[in-house]
C-alpha cells in the first residue's frame, strides 16, 4: 500500500495543478522555504481536496495560508482534535476550510486538506518550512527540494482507510503539467564561494564585495525529473560560527519568539594525520533484524532488492573491510535471537569464510520485533581488554518497548558505542536516532531509493576512527543576560559531521552589547579550542529561521519525553502544544487550521476526490536473471589479509581469460602481489563513483602490498594498467 501524494477525486482524475514557486532564504547552515502551489478545479462539481506531499525529515511548517479566489486565510496552529473538530464543522456549513496536520504514520509527511473548490475556481495554498542544511562529504550544504514527491510505503495491515492513502498515479518524466520557479537568497558569516545544482542555474549574484551575501535561481524550464538541489560552499567552513536572530517584535520577551536566539554550528575538521591512525582494534558486533517484514522491497522502483538481501550485501562489504587483529559476530533477531559464534572471534580468513557462508544463508524468518533480549546477551558478555566495542543496529521496524531499549542502552553507554540504521519507512526515528544517541554512536536512515551500503561503509569509518569527545561549550554574556539551551548537549562529532546548538538569550544589557562562547573538545586525545564573539543586538529582519529551529529542536526533546512517560508525567504535552503555538511550528499534537467564513450556503452537488500527478521514474524494467554485481563478485575474492589470489573468478571480473591476466605479470613479481595490483587498478579505474564502499578494503590491500616490500610496484601498475586499458597514478592508489 502507499500513500498518496498529490489532489485526489473520485474518479482517480488529476486536479490540474498550475505552477509551483519556491523562494529560499538561507542563513548560514539554515534555510526558510516558502513555496505556492496553485491549482484549478475545471469539474462541474465542487471538490474536496486533499494535497499530501512528503518533506525532508529535518523540516518544520511554520506558516500557511490559502487563497480562493480573491479572498486570502492564514492558517494557526491549535491543538489536533480542536482543530479536526472546527474543520468539519465549516465544511458542513458551506464554508472553505484547509488543514495540515503531520501523518499519524511518518512525521515527514503532511496531509493537507484543501477543503471545498467550486467549479471553476482557482485556490493557491502557500506554505512555509524552516531546515537545517545537510552537510556533504565535500564540505558543501544540501538543500533538496521536496520536488519529487516519492511514494511511501505502508506495512500491510495498517490502516489504510485515512484519507490520505490513495494510489499514487504518475505520468511520463517531461509531460507534467506544471511549472516550478525557484529563486534563494543566501547570506552566511563567512563568505560564499559557489552555489551548485543537478539542475541548471542562472549565474550567482553577489550583493557586497565580502561576498557573504549572494542570490541565484533556476533556470526555465524544469522538467520535474530529478530532485531539485542546492550545494552551497564556503570559505573557512570548519570555523565555528554563532548567528544570533532578532527576536518577533510581536511576541513578548522572555518567550522563547520574544527573545534573541543564538545557533552556534560546529564542523570540526580532522586533519590529515588523524584520519590515518585507523584503528586495528575492536569489538564489532552486528545486530541484524530478521523479521518478517525484512522481506519487503527496499524500495517501489522495479529490481529493488528486498530488505533482507541488502543486509547480506552489507555484511559480505563490512566483513571484506573489518582490520586484522579485531573480534567480531554477529546476531540475527526477531522474535528470538541466534547468534554466529557463541562468543566474539578473532578475526582471520577461517572464521571471515565461516561467517560469510552464514550470511548467505541469513533468511528474514524469524517473526516480530524483538531487540531486548539479544541486547542483554551482548551486554552480559564482558568486553575483551584493549578491544573497544562497536554495536551496528539494522532495523526496519517499531518496536513496543522503545523506552526500555533506551534505558538499556543508557545504563551500557560507558562500554561501548552504537551506530544504528533504520531501513524503510516504517523504522522507529525514536528508537533508531535515539540508540545512536544514548551510546555516543550515529544514526542513518536508508529511504527511498538510497542504497544501504554507502551509508553504512560512513558509519564503520566513524566507528574505525577518532572522533572529537569532551565537548563543553561555556557562555560568556553580561550578568543582566540569561543563557538557556534549547538543544540537548552535544557529547560527540564524528569526521564529517556539523553540530548545530540553539540558545534562547534572556534580559538585556544596559553597556555591554558582545557576548560570546567558548568550545572546547579533544580529538584524538589532543586539546582545541576556540573563542567566538557575537551581538547581543542582532539585526532586524533576517526571517525566523532560527528561532523556529530552536522551538523545533525543544519541541522533538519534549515530545520523545512524552512518548517515554507514555503520558504518565503531565507537563510535556502542553510544554510541546504551547511552543508549537507560539512558534508556528508544527508538532504531533497540534495542527495548522484556516477556515474562510464565505455566504454560508449548503454545498450543491456531490463532493469529488482528485489526484495530482507525480513525474514516474519507475518504467517497469524487462524482467532478466539478476546479474551479479562485478564490483560485489571481486570484494567476495578479497582474503580476510587485504590481498586477492589469481585465479578463474578473479580473470572473470576483469572481463579477461586465466591466460591473459597472468602472461603480462612482471617476471620477478609474486602472484598475489599482481593479482592484488590488479584488482586496486580495477577498483580505481572503474569504480570511482562507489569508493566509500571499498575505500577500506583497499587500504587493507595497499597494508598487505607494503608489507610484502615489493621492489617493482610502478612496474606492477604500470602493467596492470596496460592490461586493464587505465591510467591509474602509483600515488592515487596509496603505494
Amino acid at each position: 500500500m502507499v500513500n498518496c501524494c498529490g489532489l485526489v477525486t473520485v474518479k482517480n482524475e488529476p486536479v490540474p495543478l498550475k505552477s509551483i514557486a519556491v523562494e529560499v532564504s538561507v542563513q548560514g547552515h539554515v534555510a526558510t522555504v516558502s513555496s505556492t502551489l496553485q491549482y484549478e478545479n475545471q469539474e462541474q462539481s465542487p471538490l474536496e481536496a486533499i494535497f499530501v506531499f512528503p518533506l525532508p525529515g529535518e523540516a518544520a511548517v511554520c506558516r500557511f495560508s490559502a487563497k480562493i479566489g480573491q479572498t486570502e486565510v492564514v492558517a494557526e496552529v491549535q491543538e489536533k482534535q480542536k482543530a479536526q473538530e472546527q474543520y468539519d464543522d465549516a465544511l458542513s456549513s458551506g464554508q472553505q476550510a484547509f488543514l495540515l496536520e503531520e501523518s499519524d504514520e511518518s512525521p515527514d509527511v503532511f496531509k493537507l486538506s484543501v477543503g471545498s473548490l467550486p467549479p471553476g475556481e482557482k485556490a493557491s495554498v502557500s506554505l512555509d518550512y524552516v531546515t537545517e542544511l545537510a552537510v556533504q562529504a565535500d564540505d558543501g550544504l544540501r538543500l533538496c527540494l521536496p520536488a519529487v514527491l516519492n511514494p511511501r510505503y505502508q506495512p500491510q495491515g495498517s490502516d489504510s482507510g485515512s484519507g490520505g492513502s490513495a494510489q499514487v498515479s504518475s505520468v511520463p518524466a517531461g509531460s507534467v503539467p506544471y511549472s516550478l520557479s525557484l529563486s534563494a537568497h543566501v547570506s552566511s558569516p563567512h563568505p560564499i564561494s559557489r552555489v551548485e545544482s543537478n539542475c541548471p542555474l542562472d549565474p550567482l549574484n553577489y550583493l557586497n564585495t565580502e561576498k557573504t551575501q549572494a542570490t541565484v535561481s533556476l533556470a526555465a524550464g524544469h522538467q520535474f525529473d530529478r530532485d531539485v538541489e542546492l550545494l552551497l560552499y564556503y570559505q573557512d567552513t570548519h570555523q565555528p560560527t554563532a548567528i544570533v536572530e532578532a527576536a518577533q517584535a510581536s511576541a513578548k520577551p522572555g518567550s522563547l519568539m520574544g527573545d534573541p536566539v543564538v545557533m552556534l554550528s560546529l564542523y570540526p575538521e580532522f586533519p590529515k594525520d588523524v584520519m590515518s591512525s585507523m584503528t586495528s582494534h575492536g569489538e564489532f558486533l552486528f545486530v541484524v533484524d530478521r523479521s518478517g517484514s525484512m522481506e519487503c522491497p527496499m524500495h517501489l522502483g522495479s529490481g529493488s532488492l528486498d530488505r533482507i538481501s541488502s543486509a547480506r550485501e552489507t555484511l559480505l562489504l563490512l566483513l571484506k573491510s573489518l582490520p586484522m587483529g579485531c573480534y567480531f559476530n554477529i546476531i540475527g533477531f526477531g522474535s528470538s535471537y541466534e547468534s554466529f559464534f557463541p562468543k566474539s572471534v578473532e578475526y582471520s580468513q577461517k572464521t571471515m569464510d565461516e561467517a560469510l557462508q552464514k550470511v548467505k544463508e541469513m533468511r528474514a524468518d524469524l517473526g516480530g520485533t524483538e531487540i531486548l533480549q539479544p541486547l542483554k546477551h551482548i551486554y552480559s558478555q564482558p568486553c575483551l581488554p584493549d578491544q573497544p566495542r562497536q554495536l551496528f543496529l539494522f532495523t526496519d521496524g517499531e518496536v513496543g518497548n522503545t523506552k526500555e531499549v533506551l534505558d538499556l542502552v543508557k545504563t551500557n553507554a560507558g562500554s561501548h558505542r552504537c551506530f544504528s540504521f533504520g531501513i524503510g519507512e516504517g523504522a522507529s526515528t525514536a528508537l533508531i536516532s535515539g540508540v545512536a544517541k544514548q551510546a555516543r554512536g550515529h544514526a542513518q536512515f536508508i529511504t527511498g531509493q538510497d542504497r544501504m551500503q554507502p551509508k553504512v561503509m560512513q558509519s564503520l569509518r566513524f566507528a574505525l576512527q577518532p572522533a572529537v569527545v569532551d565537548i563543553s561549550v561555556k557562555w560568556n554574556v553580561p550578568k543582566e543576560v540569561s543563557v538557556t539551551l534549547l538543544s540537548p548537549p552535544i557529547r560527540v562529532v564524528f569526521q564529517g559531521q556539523r553540530a548545530l546548538l540553539y540558545a534562547q538569550l534572556t534580559g538585556e544589557s544596559s553597556g555591554d552589547t558582545e557576548g560570546s562562547v567558548t568550545v572546547k573538545y579533544s580529538l584524538a586525545k589532543q586539546p582545541v579550542e576556540n573563542q567566538l564573539s557575537f551581538s547581543l543586538k542582532p539585526a532586524e529582519d533576517t526571517g525566523m529561521a532560527v528561532h523556529r529551529l530552536g522551538a523545533r529542536t525543544l519541541i522533538q526533546s519534549l515530545e520523545v519525553e512524552e512518548r517515554e512517560q507514555d503520558g504518565e508525567k503531565e507537563g510535556a504535552k502542553e510544554k510541546v502544544i504551547e511552543l508549537s503555538v507560539q512558534s508556528g511550528v508544527s508538532s504531533a499534537f497540534t495542527a495548522f487550521i484556516a477556515v474562510h467564513k464565505g455566504d454560508g450556503e449548503a454545498l450543491q452537488g456531490q463532493l469529488l476526490r482528485r489526484h495530482v500527478p507525480t513525474p514516474n521514474f519507475d518504467s517497469p524494467a524487462p524482467t532478466s536473471k539478476p546479474v551479479r554485481d562485478p564490483l560485489l563478485q571481486l570484494i567476495s575474492l578479497q582474503k580476510a589479509s587485504g590481498s586477492w589470489v589469481l585465479e578463474a573468478a578473479l580473470a572473470e571480473v576483469l572481463v579477461k581469460t586465466e591466460e591473459e591476466v597472468s602472461k603480462p605479470k612482471p617476471a620477478q613479481v609474486d602472484q598475489e602481489v599482481w593479482a592484488t595490483v590488479l584488482a586496486l587498478v580495477w577498483l580505481y579505474g572503474f569504480k570511482m563513483e562507489a569508493q566509500e564502499e571499498w575505500q577500506f578494503l583497499a587500504m587493507k590491500a595497499v597494508s598487505w602490498i607494503q608489507a610484502q616490500k615489493v621492489a617493482s610496484v610502478s612496474e606492477c601498475v604500470q602493467a596492470g594498467n596496460t592490461l586493464l586499458g587505465c591510467q591509474v597514478q602509483k600515488d592515487t592508489l596509496g603505494l
